[in-house]
């Protein structure tokens, strides 16, 4: 039997000492924000609110506003999202104000609010909100404490002020959603997300993995807003493709940017991309496909995941940088051929 030592009354022990949360992050923005999105201090808020997080993008473009962080929930079958928004003092009028607007910008979305200290009204603000919304608008209001030991590491602690009506239940239904008997065809996509979800896993390449979804696609973050990489199947088509996947109002001005670079783009990538520029108003693509995939037959899978892992690193690799610094705002419309417009108002 293992032995157990026990510490005796006179021993002295270390006492809990609370601590300022500006000893830690002294902004909001510039500190405690890109804390919370690292991988390992995400999940520690996702355990708190029995949610599974994968950070989508930070700085989210929400209106006139930008939202602090923009998740996932990777246990859900239907990609729903979870906004965060960061507080170091505590709530006030304009956050509260910020949230019904992110709440309207989003639809379906679960929204956590964090602060140093929920004053009484807002909470009771939000407790209201979940009181009168269903479950496609969710509210949690969250307060953060740091704590250590004497001279050891600070440590956080996230403390439920507000949560959604029988949440319990709720998050238990949830965790449980990828694991009821699925058709098989459902059955198939989660199966190859799967493999490709071990295979990321076990190169621990620079495209984080994500849990399998029931759906022919897969997103995965490339580290800014409004940009994310895409992984498709199609079995009807037998085809399989990854690429970049552009979004907002400022798709069409970011791709036109990329394409000034489309020689030195295609020779670091190694091949030609479909560049499609015209799929909808708000949303752009370029990417590369494979043909001939025989995506029922498993033995397969090996050689199909191998290529779509290496493409999602090949795009990572060549646009993260590219992308970081893209600036919507250098884009200059072409202007109209004046004499190719009158020539058509002649005929018209």
């Amino acid at each position: 039997m293992e032995e157990v030592t026990v510490a005796s009354a006179s021993e002295p022990m270390g006492r809990l000492e609370r601590v300022d949360l500006r000893e830690a992050w002294e902004t909001e923005d510039g500190d405690f924000t890109p804390w919370l999105a690292s991988e390992d201090n995400i999940a520690l808020l996702g355990e708190a609110i029995s949610i599974d997080l994968e950070v989508e993008a930070q700085e989210k473009q929400v209106g006139p506003f930008r939202a602090d962080i923009l998740c996932l929930d990777t246990a859900s079958t239907d990609d729903h999202w979870i906004l965060i928004e960061n507080q170091l003092n505590r709530t006030d009028h304009t956050h509260l104000g910020q949230l019904m607007t992110y709440a309207a910008g989003l639809d379906a979305v679960t929204i956590v609010w964090i602060a140093r200290q929920f004053i009484d009204e807002h909470r009771k603000a939000l407790d209201w909100l979940n009181e009168i919304t269903d479950d496609i608008i969710r509210f949690f209001g969250i307060e953060v404490e740091l704590w250590r030991i004497g001279d050891s590491p600070m440590a956080p602690k996230f403390n439920i002020v507000s949560k959604p009506n029988d949440w319990t239940a709720t998050s238990k239904r949830a965790r449980q959603q990828l694991n009821v008997e699925l058709t098989p065809y459902k059955q198939l996509q989660v199966d190859y997300w799967g493999e490709l979800q071990k295979l990321m896993q076990q190169r621990q390449g620079n495209v984080r993995p994500r849990k399998p979804l029931t759906q022919h696609w897969q997103s995965f973050s490339i580290g800014k807003s409004n940009f994310i990489l895409m992984a498709n199947y199609s079995i009807k088509k037998n085809l399989i493709s990854a690429g970049l996947e552009l979004s907002g109002a400022d798709a069409q001005a970011h791709l036109a940017l990329l394409l000034k670079d489309k020689e030195a783009i295609e020779n670091e990538m190694g091949k030609t991309l479909i560049w499609d520029q015209k799929p909808g108003v708000n949303y752009r693509y370029l990417g590369t496909t494979k043909e001939n995939c025989d995506l029922k037959n498993k033995d397969t899978w090996p050689e199909l995941l191998e290529w779509q892992f290496q493409e999602l690193e090949a795009y990572y690799r060549v646009f993260a940088p590219r992308i970081k610094d893209l600036n919507a705002e250098d884009y200059i419309p072409a202007e109209p051929d004046l004499d190719d417009t009158e020539e058509e108002d002649e005929f018209a």
